[in-house]
């Protein structure tokens, strides 16, 4: 990082300010992203171009810095853990990203090993192998993916995660534009088999925010990340409902906080004030921000 000061560095202290407010050593996030440069890189394009599956929006990515200048940051904003959600969109690359990430977690202080999956004929094993080499999460992505999480090539891999309590971040929700197997359905059916899978699901399950609830309620290793979620953004084309509001308190211990640092079309420090602004109580921004996270991963 620069020695120079910067707007991050003006952030960084806000950021540090509102966690210190609550009384919290810090912070921890379960969703961000890190993968190899080429990839994300190749991510950040489709965003530039405002691909079909970000919804035709236009959505500039506030942390486009080199992956030591972001790791250095999220330091600086005191998140004490965060992950590595990372994910194939066709066969064959799964394996090659669950090795990235394995390293990049060994030289990376305040990462959660994350690994990922896809359906196809050798899932099972590199599953198997990313658990015991210490992956604490997963990362599933239904969306850009393309594939049916209920799929026959993937039980078995579920089955297995689900027995190694590790969780796994899903997105799986039609927002912010659906895909051929998104929405609660197709999940639905995994966790009618797998009822102790630790399923987190991402974005609130946005536009869906009502069934996943609905999940939530259902299964109670079913826990949702906050990632994007009544944001001015995201409350500007997928809102989540008034309504359901008071479902939040009382899933309170099965919120995490999620961001989807670097790729925000905001800064990160806004995601806080738009969990702050729905005046859910101090006791439930704590648990929400950190303490959740911490008791899931036993940190």
């Amino acid at each position: 990082m620069s020695s120079t000061p910067t707007a991050f560095d003006e952030e960084a202290g806000e950021v540090r300010r509102f966690w210190r407010g609550l009384g919290l050593p810090g912070l921890i996030d379960v969703h961000t992203h890190f993968m190899p440069e080429r990839v994300l890189h190749k991510v950040w394009d489709y965003f530039d171009t405002s691909g079909p599956l970000v919804g035709g929006l236009k959505w500039p990515i506030t942390y486009r810095r080199q992956e030591e200048e972001r790791a250095a940051l999220l330091g600086e904003f005191g998140v004490r853990a965060f992950t590595a959600m990372l994910y194939p969109h066709k066969p064959g690359m799964a394996r090659w990203l669950n090795g990235w990430a394995s390293d990049f977690a060994r030289r990376t202080p305040g990462c959660l090993h994350t690994a990922t999956l896809y359906p196809e004929p050798d899932v099972e094993a590199y599953v198997r192998e990313a658990v015991e080499a210490g992956a604490r999460v997963f990362k599933a992505h239904v969306q850009v993916g393309a594939y049916d999480p209920a799929d026959g090539q993937l039980q078995r891999a579920w089955g297995l995660l689900a027995e190694a309590g590790v969780p796994v971040v899903i997105h799986c929700g039609s927002g912010p534009a659906p895909g051929k197997h998104t929405g609660p359905e197709p999940i639905a059916r995994v966790l009618a088999r797998h009822p102790g899978l630790r399923l987190i699901v991402a974005h609130m399950g946005m536009p869906e925010y009502a069934e996943f609830l609905d999940l939530a309620e259902r299964y109670d290793q079913v826990r949702l990340d906050t990632t994007m979620a009544f944001t001015d953004f995201t409350e500007g084309f997928m809102p989540f409902p008034r309504r359901d509001l008071p479902r939040l308190a009382d899933l309170g211990d099965r919120i995490l906080l999620g961001s989807d640092f670097p790729n925000i079309p905001y800064p990160y420090l806004h995601q806080l004030h738009a969990l702050e602004r729905l005046e859910p109580g101090r006791d439930w921004l704590r648990a929400v921000c950190h303490d959740n996270a911490a008791r899931l991963f036993e940190l």
